[in-house]
C-alpha cells in the first residue's frame, strides 16, 4: 500500500469535551498521579504502561474495580516469555466480576432475527446463573471440569458460561452451524462433562433443526455425562427430545433449583483456566488454547473501559457467533457495566436492515461487526445514516480481517459522521487485541488507531530489528496477562512455544504482516503465513484486496501464491480469484482494469499473473478468508479441517483449474 491512498486529514477527531469524558482521560490522570510523570500524550502513556508494566496492570486492577484479593506479588519471572506469572497470590472469580451490581440494572437484550426478542435484568441474570450453577454441581461438575456449549448467541449460552465460571469449571463453545465432525474435532479433545445445546436455530427466516446432529454427536463424546437442550425453535411449545437419548430440557435441568437466587462464587487463582478456545485454521485439527480468568478479565476491562470507552449503562453490540472469540470479548462488557446486545442469525435479514433496526430500537452505543460485513453493506446500497436515528451510537468496531480504506469512507459517509471507528486486531491466541481504538485519538483512513496499553508491540524485520514505516512481523517483546496459560494436552509446552516463540526466541511472534504508520497507528497487510513472495519480495494479501474490492463489479476476492513453474517450483506467481456480481463475467477489459488498479495503488510486484473468476470463495465460520486452504486445493494437497469452513463446498471451485495449468 502506498501513502498516496491516505489524506493528510483525519476522518474523525474527538472534540476536547468528548476526550475529557472518556475512561482513557480518567485513567491517564490516575497514571499521572501514580507515576509522577506528565504523560502529555498517548505515546507517553503507552511508554509508561510497558516500561512500568506491573504498575500499569496494578492500576488497571483498581481502575476496573476488580473484585478479589490482588495479593502481594504482581509479577514473578517477568523476564521469561513464556513463563512469566502475573499476580500469583491473587484470588478472584470471573463470574462474580461480571455479575456485580452497578448503576445499570439491565444485563442483556436478545434478538433472534425477527423471530424472538428477550431481555434480562442483572438481578434476573444472577438468578438464572445461580440455578444453572446448582444444576451443574448436582450433575457432578467440579473445578477444572469442562462445560461445553453447542449454541447460538442466546442468553442461555451466557448463563452457562457464568455458571461454569462461578464454580471453577472451564467453558468452551462452538456455534450450531458446525457439523458433527467439527464439534468432535473440538470437544473431542477437551472432553466436557456437560454439554448444553439447542434444538435448532433461525437463519434467514428458516428454522434449522440440529437434533439429528445431537443424536449423532453424543455417542461419539463419551465424556459427556449430561446433555442439556435449550428449546429455541420450540420456545413456548413442548420440546420433543425422543430422538436424542439421554437429553434433558434446559427447564427440567434447572427445575429442582428454583429456590436459588444468588450464585455461590469460588475465588480461584489468577490463572485458573476459564476458557478453552480453538484456532480456526484449516490445515489440521484445531489447537485448543487455554485462557486464564484473571488475564482475560484484566485485558477485557482495559479494552472496554479505556480503548472502547464503554461506560456504565452503555449498550454494547457485537455481531458474532459462539464459535468466534468476539463472543468472549463481548460478554465481558458486563464487567464494565454495559448492557449486552445479543443477536443471532443472518445479519442481512430484511435486506440488511435488521441490525440497524436493532441499533435504533435499543439505542446501541457501540456497534461491533466484521470488516466483511461493512464491505458487504456498502455494496448493498443501504445507507443507515439516511433512514435511522443513530444518536446514541458513539463507536463502530470492526475486526476479523483488515478494514479497507474505502470501508472507512463508507462508515463516515453512510453510517455516521461523529463516531469513533475502531478497527481492532488480535485474536483467539490472546482472547483480545494487540492493536485497537482510542476514543481520545483521531481516526486516519485505513489505519488502526494505536497499540494497546500494557503491550510492548513492535514491528520487526526478518533480522529481528524494529522498523517503522516498513512492513514486518507484529511481535510483543514483554509478557502480558492475557497470554494463554497453555495449550490443551501439551504438558511440556512444546506446541505453545512452537506456535508463538519459534521464530524469535523469547518474543511473541503473532503471525501478522503489518507496519507502523507515521501517525503511530498500524496497517495490517495480512497473515504472515499467507504472505506472498514472488521473486523473494514479501507482499501482504490485504494490500491486493484493498485495491481489487474497490471495483464495483467485484464482490470479494482471494489471492494465493502458486508454486511456479510446477515441474521445478523455485518461485511463486500471484493468482487472484474474484467473485463478481451476479450476471457479470470476467473479460479481458475487466481483468486489465483490475491489474491497473493494483499497479497504480500498490506496486508492479502485486499484479497477479492470473485472474480467475469463481462463483464463491471459502471462509471460516467467523468470516475469515482461508488463503492456505485454497492454496492447498490448487496444489492438489488436502485440507484437513474442512469443518472450520462456513462454506466448504466452495473449495471444489478451485480444483484443477485449466487457467492455472500454464
Amino acid at each position: 500500500m502506498t501513502n498516496k491512498e491516505f489524506d493528510d486529514r483525519p476522518l474523525w477527531t474527538p472534540q476536547p469535551q468528548q476526550i475529557a469524558a472518556t475512561g482513557m482521560a480518567a485513567f491517564t490522570e490516575r497514571a499521572r498521579r501514580v507515576s509522577g510523570l506528565q504523560l502529555a500524550d498517548y505515546d507517553a502513556l503507552h511508554a509508561w504502561s510497558v516500561g512500568h508494566s506491573t504498575a500499569f496492570w496494578r492500576e488497571m486492577w483498581d481502575f476496573g474495580g476488580v473484585i478479589g484479593e490482588r495479593g502481594a506479588r504482581d509479577l514473578v519471572d517477568g523476564e521469561r516469555m513464556p513463563g512469566a506469572s502475573w499476580f500469583p497470590d491473587a484470588r478472584l472469580n470471573f463470574a462474580e466480576n461480571l455479575l456485580r451490581d452497578g448503576g445499570n440494572p439491565q444485563a442483556l437484550v436478545f434478538w433472534g432475527e425477527d423471530k424472538v426478542k428477550r431481555a434480562l435484568s442483572r438481578a434476573e441474570l444472577r438468578i438464572e446463573v445461580a440455578r444453572f450453577a446448582a444444576a451443574l454441581r448436582a450433575a457432578g461438575v467440579r473445578q477444572h471440569d469442562r462445560v461445553a456449549a453447542y449454541m447460538p448467541n442466546l442468553p442461555e449460552t451466557l448463563i452457562a458460561m457464568l455458571a461454569a465460571a462461578s464454580i471453577g469449571a472451564s467453558f468452551t463453545s462452538a456455534s450450531p452451524d458446525f457439523g458433527v465432525q467439527g464439534v468432535l474435532d473440538r470437544f473431542g479433545q477437551t472432553e466436557p462433562k456437560v454439554l448444553i445445546a439447542c434444538d435448532g436455530y433461525w437463519y434467514n427466516g428458516k428454522a434449522i433443526d440440529i437434533r439429528g446432529k445431537l443424536a449423532a454427536l453424543i455417542p461419539q463424546l463419551p465424556s459427556v455425562e449430561q446433555l442439556v437442550v435449550v428449546p429455541y425453535l420450540a420456545a413456548g411449545a413442548t420440546l420433543d427430545l425422543s430422538g436424542v437419548p439421554g437429553a434433558v430440557s434446559y427447564n427440567d435441568f434447572v427445575a429442582p433449583f428454583r429456590h436459588e437466587t444468588e450464585p455461590q462464587y469460588v475465588r480461584l487463582p489468577f490463572n485458573h483456566p476459564l476458557y478453552v478456545m480453538y484456532s480456526s485454521g484449516t490445515t489440521g485439527v484445531p489447537k485448543c488454547i487455554v485462557h486464564g480468568a484473571g488475564g482475560t478479565l484484566l485485558q477485557h476491562l482495559k479494552e472496554h473501559t479505556l480503548h472502547a470507552d464503554v461506560r456504565e449503562g452503555d449498550r454494547l453490540f457485537y455481531f458474532t457467533t459462539c464459535g468466534w472469540m468476539m463472543w468472549n470479548w463481548l460478554v465481558s462488557g458486563l464487567a464494565a457495566g454495559a448492557t449486552l446486545m445479543l443477536y443471532d442469525g443472518n445479519p442481512f435479514v430484511d435486506e440488511g436492515r435488521i441490525l440497524w433496526d436493532y441499533a435504533q430500537a435499543e439505542r446501541i452505543s457501540h456497534f461491533g461487526t466484521s470488516a466483511k460485513y461493512i464491505e458487504t453493506l456498502a455494496k448493498s446500497g443501504l445507507r443507515p445514516a439516511e433512514s435511522y436515528d443513530l444518536l446514541a451510537l458513539r463507536a463502530v468496531l470492526s475486526t476479523g480481517s483488515p478494514l479497507a480504506p474505502q470501508s472507512f469512507d463508507f462508515v463516515y459517509d453512510a453510517i455516521k459522521r461523529d463516531v469513533q471507528l475502531a478497527s481492532i486486531s488480535g485474536g483467539t491466541d490472546i482472547v483480545s487485541c494487540f492493536v485497537l481504538g482510542n476514543p481520545a485519538l483521531p481516526v486516519w483512513r485505513g489505519e488502526i488507531q494505536c497499540i494497546g496499553l500494557g503491550l510492548a508491540v513492535q514491528v520487526w524485520d526478518d533480522d529481528g530489528r524494529p522498523v517503522a514505516g516498513e512492513k514486518g512481523e507484529l511481535v510483543c517483546t514483554k509478557p502480558f496477562p492475557s497470554m494463554p496459560i497453555g495449550f490443551w494436552n501439551d504438558p511440556d509446552g512444546a506446541k505453545y512455544k512452537a506456535a508463538y516463540f519459534e521464530r524469535f526466541p523469547g518474543v511473541w511472534c503473532h503471525g501478522d504482516f503489518c507496519e507502523i504508520t507515521a501517525h503511530g497507528g498500524l496497517i495490517i497487510h495480512g497473515r504472515s503465513d499467507a504472505t506472498l513472495n514472488p521473486g523473494g519480495v514479501r507482499i501482504g494479501t490485504a494490500e491486493i484486496y484493498r485495491q481489487v474490492e474497490k471495483l464495483p463489479e467485484v464482490v470479494e476476492s482471494i489471492v494465493i501464491g502458486q508454486d511456479w513453474p510446477p515441474a521445478d517450483p523455485t518461485d511463486v506467481r500471484v493468482v487472484l480469484f474474484v467473485r463478481l456480481h451476479d450476471g457479470l463475467t470476467l473479460d479481458d477489459a475487466l481483468a486489465a482494469r483490475i491489474r491497473q488498479a493494483i499497479r497504480d495503488n500498490a506496486t508492479p510486484r502485486h499484479v497477479p499473473a492470473r485472474i480467475v473468476q469463481v462463483a464463491d470463495i471459502p471462509r471460516t465460520k467467523s468470516g475469515k478468508l482461508v488463503e492456505l486452504a485454497v492454496r492447498n486445493v490448487v496444489h492438489g494437497q488436502p485440507v484437513k479441517n474442512i469443518e472450520a469452513l462456513g462454506n466448504p463446498e466452495a473449495l471444489a471451485l478451485f480444483e484443477k483449474r485449466p487457467e492455472l495449468a500454464a
